[in-house]
């Protein structure tokens, strides 16, 4: 018996190679049906095969809120109401405040903040007595890392969220809490920074971290799992570092 055995979660950016499906595959060995959502299908598709018959993927975009209303409306049709939210998906960009153009913005904000924002506002009628929210933030929030301020404050503003609806949710037994991932060898690092530059890039981010290496995303996972577990009852409103002491040494 895992820990959500007979649970239903959500991760969003669940088919990307990732904490999104290192996730999903986490929370479905510990016993949970999990709906993963996500804009590119053919990657929803590889999870599905990768995890198991007890993933259901809905494919769409957490921008759209009629793409939410689709997903849940599939976890509504399962008939268990809902108990894990993971808020992961979230997209990044490099550019300093002299670069950073109006679009660039738009497009951030859109995805990390106000997807965020309505993946939970709209899983509150399914959600059970006890269930659990983990929003994906970033150790970036709390750096002054050049060139990724406009991500560090859309992550920044997840913190915040975590908190607000920490105090707004636990009347119904609800615990919202985040997570603050270090660097972490997932498929977005070679978004980002380039396949030519995606190795060098890591190597760098591993030295100046305290454990000296990257994270790997079965390890964000794995802290994912216990703060949607009642190992974690006594957690609330917390952030939870998993960055192999990059900001804590």
């Amino acid at each position: 018996m895992g820990t959500l055995e007979g649970k239903t979660a959500v991760v969003t950016g669940g088919g990307t190679r990732g904490i999104g499906r290192a996730t999903a595959a986490r929370l479905v060995a510990e016993g949970a049906h999990v709906f993963i959502t996500g804009r590119r299908k053919t990657e929803l598709d590889e999870a599905v095969e990768a995890i198991g018959p007890s993933v259901t993927a809905v494919p769409g975009d957490i921008t759209d809120p009629a793409d939410l209303d689709r997903l849940y409306d599939a976890v509504r049709a399962r008939g268990k109401g809902l108990d894990v939210v993971f808020a992961n998906a979230a997209t990044a960009s490099l550019a300093t405040l002299e670069q950073i153009a109006e679009e660039e913005v738009d497009r951030i904000l859109a995805v990390n903040v106000k997807g965020t924002l309505f993946t939970v506002q709209k899983a509150l009628p399914l959600l059970n007595e006890g269930a659990s929210v983990i929003l994906n933030a970033s150790t970036s929030a709390d750096r002054g890392t050049e060139m990724f301020g406009l991500y560090a404050a859309s992550k920044a503003a997840i913190r915040t969220f975590a908190r607000t609806w920490a105090n707004e949710l636990r009347g119904r037994g609800i615990r919202v809490n985040a997570i603050s991932p270090g660097p972490t060898d997932t498929s977005g690092i070679t978004e980002l920074v380039g396949e030519e530059n995606a190795t060098a890039f890591k190597a760098r981010e591993g030295a100046r971290v305290a454990i000296g290496r990257i994270g790997r995303p079965e390890e964000i996972a794995a802290a994912v799992a216990f703060l949607a577990s009642p190992d974690s009852s006594y957690v609330l409103g917390a952030n939870l570092y998993v960055d192999g002491g990059e900001n804590q040494i």
